[in-house]
């Protein structure tokens, strides 16, 4: 009789490819979702420093000076989506719901290995395995709880690393497999699970659990530390434990730079002042609350915030503490004749310690996104209890009615999960949608920031006003909401209320760069550019390297005639970042003030290879050009130029004065005209189109234009000299 282990490669393979298919299914929707404004900004759509995967971009993932938690693995995947994808945001849904797809399957292996290992020495179908394996893999990657990791693209590390956390399961799994152990091949597989285990970390660090995670594996189901506690410390265990080292040296060295990298992320001013007695009450509390979603995956969230004044004996703390001690409790005893509980409880545990609250490093008490993999034992026990039930129908221990109502439920619910997931994909569709379904779900002060936030980047301040003030009510002296109420003001044109929100956030956080930038640009913006240097110069004391607040200090000391000084805060902004292109364009701006144009053209070149979409870069290229000499590639740079922005006049009237130096000077009327129908009022290319149509000998229509050009501007002395000249000119005819 054939083993259905040995099964043929389509049979073995026709689950997993459904698994793929269903779980691809139901996230779809998450293909036609945007970026939202949490996160994304920051790390993706106004981060230029990881697209693409050239050196520099290399240097900065790996050399860990960047805006995250060390994850280089991670910012590679993102590097290939801009190769790949660019900046839409579908190609990067795509390669995370590819990711988490693929989890999926390779859970379905782990779990279908975890199961056989549980079943040692006891007679066990193999088809009962495969269902309960198959149950197992849906229950994880279709559960609501999945989609924050899957379809919030900055959450691509959590797909990321469970894959290779997956993995390294998995080949620790085959090097233990009979006869493998100690052989080329078993080692093999297991310095594979090492570098698993290593990719993992370096894809998040949360990773930390893998090597716990297999000692809990080794005790249930592998059953390779004996029988009790005793027999862990024996002789025998030994290798067991040495095993472990070469993950726990990765952990080491990993953990290290996430350690030193997380102290420069937290700012403890924004978390909520709290003892150990309420840390203890927040991790138990967040433990029974993924418990509950877990079983009830209603009323996700982006965002659960942690109260501001936390009563641990309140009574959503202690039903959680009693929860906890009964769930525990249970496991505890029931370990002899269920012993995969207490592992299962234990690993929840295990893989959620670093995110529950007993060190704390942020303001929520909880997020969907930490289940990923906590949330495995789970769907794992699920499987067993589908597999046990149906063995023991096979056996005659179960009937037909109970083993149909067991049929029923593990069918409804992989169909009821993907489609609560498919309905909480949908909700991360746009930012506004997503915080408009935060707020709704748990509303809070942090939500209603976050939604003015995303109105404000929409281009929506006075929408976004009313959700920055409920912040400000909800909490009152909350300096970010305070501080993007002054941005939403200025954007809105009341400057100086805008200063007043500044100033007002500057009394109690004085020591914030950015807070003193957007002072000082609003100040500049009101007229007042001494000021405006004040704050500029204050936020430098600050920050050093802040590379916008040299940039905007360079613009106001160039507008008040000071442009040596301004050339070295650009070429400053430039060696803290050397990717600005408004920084070498500026500069290339000052230098032609300065009567550099040689230099000036290398900063206009470097600013459009940076950003070949800007616009105002090329048409300072093609001034500097022209000023050289270089009239074709002058007009090349005007006209690429219009193409990006054909409503840019200035634009116009430079590629219309090119073309005059070129002897062109009926192309040059025509770009002259253009020039005036976006700005009608501009005396300057009423003067210009007045030479062209003279450079042409059409005198009158040239007398036309110098008439117009003084009616707006009456002392604009040139176009009174032309016009003199026009009509001297037509009399002499």
């Amino acid at each position: 009789m054939t083993d259905p282990r040995q099964r043929g490669p389509r049979v073995s393979w026709a689950i997993p490819l459904g698994i793929f298919a269903l779980t691809f299914l139901a996230f779809l929707p998450s293909l036609w979702n945007g970026f939202v404004d949490w996160d994304d900004p920051l790390n993706l759509t106004e981060n230029p420093d990881y697209r693409g995967l050239g050196w520099s971009q290399l240097k900065w993932m790996f050399g860990g000076n960047n805006t995250n938690f060390y994850m280089p693995l991670t910012w590679l995947t993102y590097g290939l989506d801009y190769t790949l994808w660019g900046m839409n945001p579908a190609g990067y849904h795509l390669t995370s719901l590819l990711l988490h797809a693929l989890n999926a399957c390779v859970f379905y292996f782990v779990a279908l290995r975890l199961l056989r290992a549980a079943r040692r020495g006891e007679p066990a179908r193999d088809s009962a395995l495969r269902a309960g394996a198959a149950l197992a893999a849906l229950l994880f990657s279709l559960h609501p709880l999945r989609v924050e990791s899957v379809v919030w693209a900055t959450e691509r590390r959590d797909v990321l690393s469970g894959l290779f956390y997956l993995l390294a399961i998995l080949a620790y799994l085959h090097s233990l497999e009979p006869g493998a152990a100690a052989t080329p091949r078993g080692r093999a597989w297991y310095w594979s699970a090492v570098a698993a285990g290593l990719c993992a970390l370096l894809s998040k660090p949360m990773a930390v659990s893998l090597p716990v995670i297999l000692v809990l594996l080794d005790i249930y189901p592998l059953r390779r530390l004996g029988s009790g506690p005793v027999s862990w410390l024996a002789p025998a265990a030994r290798r067991v434990w040495l095993e472990k080292m070469p993950f726990v040296l990765c952990n080491a060295a990993t953990s290290t730079v996430a350690l030193l990298r997380l102290g420069e992320l937290i700012d403890p001013t924004a978390l909520p002042p709290m003892n150990w007695l309420g840390r203890l009450a927040v991790s138990v509390y967040a433990l029974a609350f993924y418990l509950w979603k877990t079983l009830v995956p209603w009323n996700l969230s982006a965002l659960y915030e942690q109260p501001l004044l936390l009563d641990p004996t309140a009574w959503p703390f202690v039903l959680s503490a009693l929860t906890v001690a009964a769930v525990t409790v249970i496991a505890v005893s029931l370990r002899r004749r269920w012993p995969s509980l207490l592992t299962v409880w234990l690993a929840f545990v295990v893989v959620l310690l670093p995110v529950l609250g007993i060190i704390q490093i942020q303001s929520m008490i909880a997020a969907d996104r930490y289940t990923y993999l906590a949330c495995l034992g789970w769907a794992l026990l699920a499987g067993g209890i589908l597999a046990s039930a149906i063995e023991a129908h096979a056996a005659g221990r179960l009937g037909k009615r109970a083993m149909a109502l067991i049929a029923v439920v593990a069918l409804a619910l992989p169909i009821g999960l993907g489609g609560l997931a498919w309905m909480q994909t949908r909700v991360w569709r746009d930012s506004e949608t997503l915080w408009a379904h935060t707020v709704a779900v748990t509303p809070s002060a942090r939500a209603h920031l976050h939604w003015g936030r995303s109105l404000i980047r929409e281009g929506k301040p006075d929408e976004a006003i009313p959700h920055l003030r409920e912040a400000l009510r909800l909490r009152p002296g909350y300096s970010f909401a305070r501080f993007d109420l002054g941005v939403a003001l200025e954007a809105q044109g009341d400057l100086s209320a805008a200063v007043d929100e500044y100033r007002a956030v500057l009394r109690d956080r004085p020591d914030v760069a950015n807070v003193h930038y957007s002072l000082g640009s609003a100040l500049h913006r009101l007229g007042r550019p001494a000021e405006a240097i004040e704050q500029y110069e204050a936020a430098l004391r600050l920050e050093p390297t802040f590379w916008p607040a040299h940039v905007n200090l360079g613009a106001a000391l160039a507008a008040q005639g000071r442009l040596t000084e301004a050339v070295e805060h650009y070429r400053e902004a430039l060696r803290a970042n050397p990717r600005i292109a408004v920084a070498e364009n500026n500069l290339g701006r000052t230098l032609l003030r300065l009567d550099r144009p040689e230099e000036a053209t290398q900063h206009f070149q470097r600013a459009v290879e940076i950003d070949p979409r800007n616009a105002d870069a090329r048409n300072n290229l093609g001034s500097a050009l022209a000023r050289e000499g270089k009239l074709v590639d002058a007009i090349d740079q005007f006209e690429a130029a219009l193409r990006l922005s054909p409503a840019y006049a200035e634009a116009r009237s430079n590629l219309g004065i090119a073309l005059m130096r070129a002897n062109r000077p009926v192309d040059a009327a025509d770009h002259f005209r253009k020039a005036l129908e976006i700005n009608p009022g501009s005396a300057e290319a009423h003067n210009l189109l007045g030479i062209a149509l003279a450079r042409q000998g059409r005198m009158r229509e040239a007398a036309g234009q110098f008439r117009d050009a003084l009616r707006i501007k009456p002392d604009f002395d040139q176009a009174r000299a032309n016009l003199g000249q026009a009509l001297a000119e037509e009399r002499r005819r």
